[in-house]
């Protein structure tokens, strides 16, 4: 089901209700608790503060019927175990990141990110009012749950390194954390690919563990003063032109719902996914200035590996598709609407911002 046809037919239970009186709806409204485990710490607090407004919203909308509390990861569950946590009820839903689920089917990185993906308003677009959601959510079924949209970081810096990086040369036997098909598309170019938590990644680039590390963008990199310890900071983050986060509800609560309180959560969602969003909008500026005042060496890649990132990732679509028809499916039609959407982006954003952009530097 669409995203928009979800929303019609919950609203029509909307508008079903407000016919009946107020007291009438008090004393039939059911009381509905749930519990939302997150990915993520409550220090992040861009990422795991959506999942918090969601909640709150939910509970406002529905005068306090419907409460979700949210945990944070690993005060339920571990925060690569949400989806799974969702599927065996421990919990009714969670508010994740699809791609860190790659390990169960390459499909799952699609819902948040593969590199030279979609922008973020191009990812909103697919998923609402292109067959992105419904072609998700038929993917999902099989993992017995029903995604909304959560949240975006925006386009993502592209890490941050020890040394700089001159060529696709440069890049060899280097020891970079990164996971996902990112790091599947850099092991190409001679990587060496390292999974590490968030809070293991500064004593391991400070030790020399590692040479370079991926992680979101300013605001975040900035609290885990990165830059202390690797004076060169990438960009663009090629592998994560956005990151959709998302909200997995198990499909079976999901039914068990009345329609209202489902027009609800999909509205609460909604209102997470743009505010997530927003405050990155925000708080990402003075936290790049913040990062340059304090030695920060800004590079953007070279043209070489940005070519050489496109050709393996375009190898390696090939390649898991091949195998893998849901991942092909899902991949050509976003690959089909990413053509026209960047030809209209270059019509119109993109000679606005170029004019701003150079409108600024002359002051």
């Amino acid at each position: 089901m669409k995203r928009r046809d979800f929303l019609t037919a919950a609203g029509a239970g909307v508008a079903a209700s407000a016919a009946v009186a107020m007291p009438a709806i008090a004393q039939s409204s059911p009381e509905v608790k749930w519990r939302c485990t997150s990915s993520f710490p409550k220090s992040l607090d861009t990422i795991f503060g959506a999942g918090e407004l969601m909640a709150r919203s939910v509970a406002e909308i529905t005068d306090g019927k419907f409460q979700i509390q949210m945990f944070a990861a690993g005060e339920i569950v571990p925060g690569l175990q949400a989806l799974d946590a969702t599927q065996n009820k421990t919990v009714e839903m969670c508010h994740s990141a699809s791609y860190y689920y790659v390990g169960k089917d390459p499909t799952f990185a699609l819902g948040t990110a593969v590199p030279f993906g979609l922008n973020t308003r191009m990812m909103n677009a697919w998923f609402q009012f292109g067959s992105g959601l419904t072609l998700l959510n038929e993917f999902y079924k099989k993992y017995g749950v029903v995604m909304l949209p959560g949240g975006n970081t925006g386009g993502q810096m592209g890490g941050w390194f020890r040394k700089e990086i001159k060529s696709v040369a440069d890049l060899k036997g280097l020891k970079m954390r990164i996971a996902g098909m990112g790091g599947q598309v850099l092991a190409r170019l001679g990587v060496v690919p390292q999974q590490l938590a968030g809070g293991d990644i500064y004593p391991a680039l400070e030790k020399g563990t590692i040479d370079a590390a991926e992680w979101v963008g300013p605001y975040d990199d900035e609290k885990l003063g990165l830059y202390k310890v690797a004076q060169y900071y990438y960009f663009p983050g090629w592998w994560e032109g956005c990151a959709a986060l998302n909200f997995f509800v198990n499909d079976e609560k999901l039914a068990e719902l009345p329609k209202a309180y489902r027009a609800a959560l999909v509205t609460a969602a909604a209102r997470a996914n743009e505010s997530m969003l927003a405050s990155y909008d925000y708080k990402n500026p003075p936290a790049i200035e913040n990062l340059v005042k304090a030695g920060t060496q800004l590079r953007r890649y070279p043209d070489d590996v940005m070519d050489a990132a496109y050709k393996e990732s375009s190898a390696l679509y090939e390649e898991i598709g091949a195998k893998n028809p849901d991942f092909k499916k899902i991949y050509e039609d976003m690959k089909a609407y990413r053509g026209p959407a960047y030809q209209w982006w270059q019509i119109a954003e993109y000679t606005y911002d170029n004019f701003m952009i150079r409108a600024r530097s002359r002051g």
